[in-house]
């Protein structure tokens, strides 16, 4: 029942945001010039419009512009209230929903609704870790760049949105790539698609599996965790399956095969529970 109504808990909270948290950064830009409230008026409804779109159409591109994007409400928000004009419940209201939203889509849970909303009916996806927080530059510094060149501030504006397209075009490519690093069940067995440490997609049988559980300290596996912080899996193999390692920098990996390996995604126990729901051993 929590299951299928959490994605409606995550649209609500973002359709209300124009109500809670818009008249204190009204009250906030009050007194700035009308080209600079129509910029930060124009923006918003647009970013609201936009993320309130990606929430009803889940799917991992949303996942990186919802991500990218909520916190700025937070950070608008608290510009507002520092400027002391807005009143006091409309600063509280607005600083405390803007942070729920935020909590609310950076939860595992919102990956994974996310991700799997182009997957097939019989795969399930589950994110893997780690979730970094470059949003700052990716979606800061574009917001940057209008407020400071609808403020006339044209050498400035101008170097923040050379900036802000030099972001936009690596830090948000780099963004989009860790939501699209997911660890797949499918009728075969289990697929980690991962392209931050393996060159293409890797089946794993489900005859080949031997077990998949929560790794030991000691582990010498093979380690695909790329240091993300939580709780890493292991999954062990009958036989070594073929795979090439991602190798940074360069366009060929390093071809090679394992029998066991690490993993770590963000939510180990639901992969745990799916993994027992068919049929593979969990240790």
């Amino acid at each position: 029942m929590l299951q299928r109504a959490f994605p409606w808990v995550l649209r609500a909270a973002w359709a209300v945001i124009p109500a809670v948290v818009w008249p204190a950064l009204g009250e906030g830009l009050r007194r700035h010039s009308d080209a600079v409230r129509t910029t930060c008026a124009v923006a918003a409804w647009v970013v609201w419009a936009a993320l309130l779109l990606a929430t009803l159409v889940p799917h991992p591109v949303g996942l990186t512009a919802t991500r990218c994007g909520s916190p700025l409400v937070f950070a608008a928000a608290v510009a507002a209230v520092a400027t002391g004009r807005p009143s006091v419940t409309a600063s509280a209201l607005a600083v405390a929903w803007s942070i729920g939203v935020v909590v609310l889509i950076y939860l595992p849970q919102t990956g994974t609704l996310f991700v799997n909303g182009p997957a097939y009916p019989n795969e399930r996806r589950f994110l893997l870790g780690p979730l970094e927080l470059a949003w700052l530059l990716a979606a800061g510094l574009p917001v940057a760049a209008l407020l400071l060149l609808a403020a006339r501030a044209w050498v400035p504006g101008g170097i923040a949105l050379v900036l802000a397209v030099a972001a936009v075009r690596y830090l948000g490519a780099a963004l989009h790539g860790l939501s699209r690093r997911w660890v797949v069940f499918v009728p075969a067995g289990l697929v980690l698609h991962d392209r931050m440490t393996l060159v293409d997609p890797v089946l794993f049988p489900r005859a080949t599996i031997e077990s998949l559980g929560p790794a030991p300290a000691d582990t010498d596996s093979l380690d695909l965790t790329q240091r993300a912080p939580g709780l890493a899996l292991e999954l062990i193999l009958r036989t070594k399956v073929p795979m090439e390692r991602a190798t940074p920098g360069k366009r060929r990996g390093e071809e090679g095969a394992s029998a066991r390996l690490l993993f770590t995604p963000t939510r180990p126990g639901a992969v745990l529970a799916e993994a027992a729901r068919r049929g593979v051993r969990v240790a």
